[in-house]
């Protein structure tokens, strides 16, 4: 298989790498809008331009029976099809005790426009080497601080402090981090190509809209409270540049992050598009920020950051790992009106999400990182004549059917790690 080098002499299958990529960056991107290109592909779904409006009416749905975006997971009320209205029935079980069935935001620091499929975050100020920088807060390896600032609290994020996997950071005055390294240009131009024929993927062209240097991850270590911090950086724009997309009608994607839909500055928010997909059986947002190879982060509306190469992948849930796993399907079933539509084939040609499974999340499980090694599979020729291919929801039935030969690694490839790593803080659980 042709490999494609990725920062400091490591190989990744290409291949692979955009199917990783197409799987997970697709979310909302077809389902609800995508992506900063110019001219892009009649294949592509547009993004919407200018500044999302929460006041705007829900839009109407493509076509009977067809559904897309966050309604597509979104269950039904649990009055349907019983004596009673749902007035009559209780709270949501998730209210008395998290981890029952119910809706429940992860990330609690985050306003949630369920319809539009986004979230407002607070925007932290920080410097590297003296700039002004701008960034995010999700996750922390510290349970107090998940608590007292509304983060997904990960244990495994200090096993994230190895090589580049995470930058030095030093609280300073005015509550500001002083990044010591590890620096985003914002100024690339997005651009993504399908590729002719019969499969738009690989695409032609992939390069990403933003690229960080050979020591950037999202990840900070701040040296002197020994916490690490989910902490992407979305801008480097300065206060005068910030301030002019705050006040404006349109994005300015060479200065901010391509998931950004809106910049208030004066409160101090940045609000961001979220993708859909599923975590044992439960329906879920999450919020996509970074990858470790350039085709993947170009297809993802994410930041490259090679510092997380230095990442070990395919060691999930063993001592010392810092990733969790997400499993993303090829030649899952296709038809917009399909309920059992689900992966790559279908985000593609019926644009929506492509539905990925997640392993664990917090409230479901221990073992929750936003670092997500892609598992890649694809359907066998023998199990889909057998009628056996369906929508996937959740982990140990994808292993199941691993071991049982009826799903394989592309190209009838050995399933397991891709080999790449995508950031994706989890932010809303809908059941």
């Amino acid at each position: 298989m042709f490999q494609r080098r990725i920062g400091r002499g490591r190989a990744l299958p290409l291949a692979i790498a955009v199917l990783a990529v197409a799987a997970l960056g697709a979310g909302l991107a077809f389902a609800q809008g995508g992506g900063n290109d110019k001219d892009k592909p009649a294949q592509q779904a547009e993004k919407p331009k200018g500044k999302a409006d929460k006041s705007a009416p829900k839009p109407d749905q493509p076509e009977a029976d067809v559904v897309t975006g966050v309604d597509e997971v979104r269950p039904a009320p649990g009055s349907f099809g019983a004596d009673v209205p749902l007035t009559y029935q209780g709270p949501p079980p998730s209210e008395v005790k998290d981890e029952l069935i119910g809706p429940h935001e992860l990330l609690r620091a985050g306003e949630f426009d369920l319809d539009a499929g986004t979230v407002e975050l607070p925007l932290y100020r920080g410097t590297v080497d003296g700039d002004t920088v701008w960034y995010i807060l999700t996750d922390t390896s510290d349970r107090d601080e998940a608590d007292s600032l509304g983060l997904n609290f990960s244990p495994k994020l200090k096993y994230g402090d190895v090589e580049f996997g995470a930058r030095e950071g030093t609280l300073v005055s005015e509550n500001s981090i002083a990044f010591e390294q590890g620096t985003v240009d914002f100024g690339p131009e997005h651009e993504v190509v399908p590729a002719e024929g019969e499969n738009a993927f690989p695409p032609s062209t992939a390069e990403p809209g933003s690229v960080g240097s050979d020591d950037y991850s999202p990840l900070v270590k701040v040296t002197n409270t020994n916490t690490v911090y989910n902490a992407p950086i979305i801008s480097s724009a300065s206060d005068e540049e910030l301030q002019a997309i705050s006040e404006g009608d349109e994005i300015d994607y060479s200065k901010v992050h391509d998931k950004v839909v809106d910049v208030d500055l004066k409160n101090e928010t940045v609000t961001l598009t979220l993708t859909t997909g599923f975590s044992f059986a439960r329906p879920i947002l999450y919020l996509s920020t970074d990858a470790n190879d350039a085709a993947v982060a170009a297809l993802e509306g994410a930041t490259l950051a090679p510092g997380l190469q230095d990442l070990t992948v395919g060691g999930d849930d063993g001592a010392f790992s810092a990733i969790e796993r997400i499993f993303i399907a090829t030649n899952g079933p296709t038809g917009a009106d399909n309920p059992q539509r689900q992966g790559l084939n279908s985000a593609l040609e019926d644009g929506g999400s492509p539905l990925n499974v997640f392993g664990g999340i917090p409230t479901i499980a221990t073992d929750y990182s936003p670092l997500w090694d892609a598992n890649i599979y694809s359907w066998t020729k023998e199990a889909i004549d057998k009628g056996y291919r369906s929508r996937n929801f959740e982990e140990f039935r994808i292993l199941g059917l691993a071991q049982q030969g009826h799903i394989t690694g592309p190209d009838g490839e050995p399933f397991g790690s891709s080999g790449v790593i995508i950031n994706c803080p989890v932010a809303f659980r809908l059941l």
